[in-house]
């Protein structure tokens, strides 16, 4: 059965001072999946730790299952699964061992614990590899061991730390794939960790970035990444193109062209890459000059000059080349053009 889990005003401080986390609050709804995201230091491990029971809340600070108060409870007694980046897995067991291993600590009958086994290894699709070494798999098949060894026990939340950093990219976007497939089909509360902003687009209900400790934002895939509440969140979500000047008239003056603003009264704005395209002279908001052209297959990216501080990004899937010095011509689709948030009207 998931369970809701709720921090009520969860701070740390650890022993020599560091201030990993400030006091803060959030709500997981049981059943849904939500994505700590943030760069290094941010303290969503620690936020993570502290739902676990493996790390302690500053005093004041509490957290609750449904409405159980477990803030003084060890992991082994909050009923969570737990998935780590580097898999901790039993070299000495075999796979089958492995995920029995928390069955058998809780003196679940064989038979049962048997049965829940293979349950497990065919749900992360290893049914035959139950009496190999660990040793002897690869590192996504050790991966979706730990996550078989986490589910087995039918945790009330399941609990993810970078779970797929230590892979290959080929076999992050597989595993990203599976996972989403499992924490869709099973009833289970999750939380995730992870600094892969693709990761946490692909894999949560909402995401909760991280900044210095504080939640900067918390939200859809969708709202953060369209309606992003703040600087740090716009430029850390995905790409984000910024340009500055006079606003005259509804638009944004620039040496390069004019941009409409939509209503906007901001000297700085901010858009996508995506947002971008190739159009004819004439039609255009911004004239610029290519500076890198970077072939990825489905699209190709641009880094372009408009006489502004910074060049901008463009994405476009138009099946040509573009030389270093080409004058390319501009126009950004309507509505997408964000304020830069905080700046002064």
């Amino acid at each position: 059965m998931a369970v809701a889990i709720h921090l009520e005003r969860c701070g740390k401080t650890f022993p020599d001072g560091t201030r990993a986390l400030e006091p803060l609050s959030l709500d997981v709804a049981a059943g849904e999946t939500v994505v700590l995201l943030g760069p290094s230091g941010c303290g969503k491990t620690t936020m993570l730790r502290i739902i676990a029971g493996l790390e302690s809340p500053d005093a004041g600070g509490r957290v609750l299952f449904d409405r159980e108060d477990v803030t003084a409870l060890p992991i082994e007694r909050r009923g969570v699964g737990m998935v780590f980046q580097s898999y901790a897995l039993f070299p000495n067991m075999t796979v089958a061992q492995n995920v029995d291993y928390g069955l058998r600590v809780r003196k679940m009958a064989r038979p049962e614990r048997d049965k829940r086994v293979a349950e497990m290894l065919e749900l992360v699709d290893l049914a035959s590899f139950g009496a190999r070494r660990v040793d002897q798999l690869s590192g996504g098949q050790r991966q979706r061991v730990a996550l078989a060894r986490a589910l087995a026990i039918r945790p009330r939340a399941l609990l993810l730390d970078e779970p797929l950093t230590a892979l290959d990219a080929k076999l992050r976007e597989q595993l990203r794939v599976e996972i989403d497939r499992l924490l869709r089909s099973l009833d289970v509360t999750s939380v995730y960790v992870t600094h892969d902003q693709s990761e946490a687009m692909a894999l949560g209900d909402r995401i909760v970035v991280m900044e210095r400790g504080r939640i900067a934002q918390a939200g859809t895939p969708q709202e953060i990444y369209q309606r992003p509440a703040t600087a740090f969140v716009a430029e850390f979500i995905g790409t984000m193109n910024r340009l500055t000047g006079e606003v005259v008239d509804g638009c944004l003056i620039l040496p390069a062209g004019r941009v409409p603003l939509d209503g906007l009264a901001a000297r700085e704005v901010m858009f996508r890459p995506e947002d971008v395209r190739l159009v004819a002279a004439g039609e255009h908001h911004l004239r610029a000059t290519v500076i890198s052209s970077f072939f990825l297959g489905d699209h190709t990216r641009l880094v372009v000059d408009v006489g502004g501080t910074s060049p901008l990004v463009v994405e476009t899937t138009e099946r040509r080349t573009w030389p270093r010095g080409e004058t390319v011509h501009m126009a950004i689709a309507p509505g997408a053009i964000l304020a830069v948030p905080g700046q002064a009207p």
